[in-house]
């Protein structure tokens, strides 16, 4: 295995974590829509603190899947035509929840903006959970033949480590949405989501006793990389309590840290546990490695051109972003808008 082919595997992965980091509390808001707001104005409230943000953040997605096409067409090909109704419901999810945004404030009845502040809310939810579903559903053994195609059944794409997996990362930014709201809200959305987040972590020790155990009996993780394995469940476990008892005492930045510790430890532990393949079949000489999905070294070497481009160049317009448009929104300022309409 080449160094670029090596530096290309981690690209791909810290490119999964930055989209779940910055878009999970994107997902996490459009949750607590319904947990948190008790009415339109409430719910724009909490809309508001990710309106200037929540496209660009996508483009971490675009990215990932791009990175993955470009640099280990195998790996993109395989795995997006093995689970391309999974993926397919993910594009409708996300459909619908980017266009639930414009419409809802657009709409001219009550009705209309209720129907739309439902799509964002069932739009953010099924997007984590089948992220979740696919993010471990890719890490268990699956039939494929020698071309690398992937003839997975219905208990290949659902069973209890995709499930939990689904239920984990819908929770994770559920708390990353509230953790996010906490900073960006003003009295009592504020107050009631601190409260929300920390009654719900009580929940999250039980799934990820839950999912380890899964994980020990559906992948070779404990097999092949056991340290590791274990490392990054403790970290997740840990980093979970930290939230825990930083959202108890009002430490807000900790507590978000801590959210955007865990997730990024999950995605860590997915692409670990891979290593050095990146799909696993049931029968072994047909396991697809990051050798054999790698592009051509020409190609990885033009791509690290463009990426030590472009990569600054994205974080300072990211960094930029956040910093110039943050401020606290509060429920006044939305209502003294709707009334300016």
């Amino acid at each position: 295995m080449s160094f670029l082919q090596l530096l290309w595997y981690f690209v791909v992965g810290l490119l999964f974590a930055a989209f779940l980091v910055l878009d999970g509390a994107d997902l996490g808001i459009g949750m607590a829509t319904r947990f948190l707001a008790f009415n339109y104005d409430e719910r724009q409230q909490l809309l508001r603190t990710i309106g200037p943000h929540w496209d660009g953040n996508e483009v971490f997605l675009i990215a990932a899947g791009g990175s993955m096409f470009a640099s280990m067409p195998m790996w993109y090909a395989s795995l997006f035509s093995g689970f391309y109704l999974l993926l397919f419901l993910v594009l409708i999810a996300l459909i619908f929840r980017g266009v639930s945004f414009e419409f809802a404030e657009n709409a001219e009845t009550k009705k209309g903006r209720n129907a739309w502040m439902w799509t964002n809310f069932w739009g953010s939810l099924c997007t984590a959970f089948l992220f979740g579903m696919l993010f471990t559903a890719m890490i268990q053994p699956v039939p494929i033949d020698a071309q690398g195609n992937i003839f997975a059944s219905f208990l290949d794409v659902v069973n209890p480590l995709s499930l939990l997996g689904g239920v984990a990362l819908t929770a994770l930014c559920l708390y990353q949405g509230l953790h996010y709201a906490t900073l960006r809200t003003s009295g009592l959305m504020r107050d009631h989501a601190a409260t929300l987040c920390g009654n719900m972590y009580w929940a999250a020790y039980p799934v990820e006793v839950l999912f380890a155990i899964a994980l020990y009996f559906q992948t070779d993780f404990f097999v092949t990389h056991p340290i590791a394995t274990l490392f990054f469940l403790v970290v997740i476990v840990a980093t979970t309590v930290w939230g825990h008892l930083a959202t108890i005492r009002d430490r807000e930045w900790s507590a978000y840290i801590a959210s955007t510790v865990t997730l990024a430890a999950l995605v860590a532990l997915i692409f670990v546990g891979l290593f050095p393949n990146v799909l696993i079949a049931r029968n072994s000489a047909h396991t697809i490695s990051i050798v054999s999905a790698s592009a051509t070294s020409y190609t990885l070497g033009v791509m690290t051109v463009v990426l030590c481009i472009l990569l600054p160049i994205v974080i300072a317009y990211f960094t930029w972003s956040y910093i110039s448009q943050w401020h606290r929104v509060s429920l006044q300022e939305v209502q003294e808008d709707q009334d300016g309409y």
